[in-house]
């Protein structure tokens, strides 16, 4: 519980705001400290210069009464500093002080204030000089107590105080909410990624509608298994296909084997035939296997290539006649076109097997009366080797689908053929074009580099 996520995702962020509360607080009344001793002294100073002015104005006339001047200084302390002796300023009893509790500086009209101690109270206090005709007679010293000071900035702090009270804990409500939102749907993807890991794919994290990272996130995760399921159900299929694919050859094989162990088949001819047959099953295996070892190298990028003079016009026309046979019963119009022809330096069985498989496609998905063309060519420096047809066409969505290992449309066939075409493509430096519409057939185009062409 406590080093869950929704346990630690809000107490780092409570811990967080209380710090930066106790940190603003104590700035904030160290500024308010400062800023009050630097206002109170102000003030001491345009007190202590007043009441200089209102000597020197009643001067004449009389000393300046203490009790209407203390009456208008407030809570502010008056002290009289003497240098004279026995000179006064004030009419009524001043409290002195020794020339020694005063800085010299202050004593001879300098600026800053200073702390003053009398008795057992402290004081900010500024000192004012006072002349009587041309002699210093002594200094004008008013104070304000450091406690009402004090309570100035102690004000402030219980106000912050305060302030803090109310606002940390409506803070911690809402941490507490919105790191819940946060904590909530990765509580969620942690536990569909763990029903993943045993194996159940279908699962499905709700959908989010705020916090791009927290959706994005989402979104990826159920592409993930979406494509984990497609890949498991491809596997699955994969396995049917090939016991299928296997099983029958097999079957075959060991039918015919079978009969001319037993003497079953008496004249030539049908042994002859039977031989035939198990040949033909048997490459019929050697070809499926094959196909399976050489999508596995693809995909361990561990398969080598050759290199050497391949005419691609004698290439096609190879290609071409495999299936014309086949294209011929099957009452499929079956046409071969080659333009400017080339020789290239690359590997021709890899060529061939990829021509091959788009034909073979070609032709499995084309019904009866329908056509396949075989087209050689170069446009804007590049060979390409085009394979159409006139069968059911391609939607959008499924063209990339298609390329993938062990998928089949229709259940047939074990799903390599094209995924090994565009593999290889890729391997020979070239690629593998799709063009396709729904209900008007398919064209696939084998484009390989002309950099390593020759024109024949």
């Amino acid at each position: 519980m406590l080093g869950s996520l929704r346990f630690r995702l809000p107490a780092l962020f409570l811990v967080g705001i209380v710090l930066a509360a106790v940190v603003a607080t104590l700035i904030a009344v160290r500024f308010f400290q400062s800023n009050t001793r630097t206002h109170a002294a102000a003030e001491l100073r345009a007190e202590s210069i007043g009441i200089v002015q209102l000597y020197e104005q009643k001067a004449a006339h009389g000393r300046v009464s203490l009790k209407n001047l203390q009456a208008a200084l407030g809570g502010d302390q008056v002290f009289w500093v003497p240098v004279v002796p026995k000179a006064s300023l004030l009419a009524g009893p001043l409290p002195e002080l020794p020339s020694s509790a005063v800085p010299l500086e202050a004593l001879r009209g300098g600026r800053p204030p200073f702390d003053l101690q009398v008795g057992s109270t402290h004081y900010l206090g500024v000192a004012q000089p006072v002349t009587f005709g041309q002699v210093r007679a002594g200094a004008l010293v008013v104070a304000e107590p450091e406690s009402a000071l004090r309570s100035r900035w102690l004000q402030l702090f219980w106000e912050l105080a305060l302030a803090f009270g109310i606002g940390i804990p409506v803070a911690g409500i809402l941490v507490l909410y919105y790191s819940r939102r946060i904590a909530r749907p990765l509580e969620e993807l942690a536990a569909a990624a763990d029903e993943v890991a045993a194996g159940h794919y279908d699962v499905a994290v709700p959908e989010r509608t705020w916090g791009s990272e927290v959706e994005r996130l989402s979104t990826r995760f159920d592409e993930m298994t979406t494509r984990l399921s497609e890949s498991e159900q491809l596997s699955r299929n994969f396995l049917m296909s090939v016991s299928h694919e296997l099983r029958t050859p097999l079957t075959a094989i060991r039918g015919h084997v079978a009969a001319l162990r037993e003497g079953i088949l008496e004249d030539e001819a049908s042994r002859s035939r039977s031989l035939e047959v198990v040949s033909e099953e048997a490459l019929r295996l050697e070809r499926l296997v094959g196909d399976v070892l050489d999508l596995a190298k693809l995909d361990a990028r561990r398969f080598g290539l050759l290199r050497e003079e391949v005419d691609m016009r004698a290439l096609c026309e190879r290609a071409y006649a495999t299936f014309a046979e086949e294209a011929r019963a099957r009452g499929i119009e079956y046409d071969l076109e080659l333009g400017e022809g080339a020789v290239l330096i690359t590997d021709g069985d890899r060529v061939l097997q990829i021509v091959t498989n788009l034909l073979a496609n070609a032709l499995h998905w084309t019904p009866a009366g329908g056509r396949v063309d075989l087209g050689l060519g170069t446009d804007d420096g590049e060979v390409m080797v085009a394979v159409s047809d006139t069968g059911p066409g391609i939607a959008p969505e499924m063209e990339e689908r298609i390329f993938r290992p062990f998928w089949s449309g229709d259940g047939g066939g074990t799903g390599l053929g094209l995924a090994i075409a565009r593999e290889l493509s890729l391997a020979l430096g070239g690629r593998l074009e799709l063009q396709s519409e729904p209900g008007r057939g398919s064209r696939f185009v084998l484009v390989l580099p002309v950099r390593l062409a020759q024109p024949v």
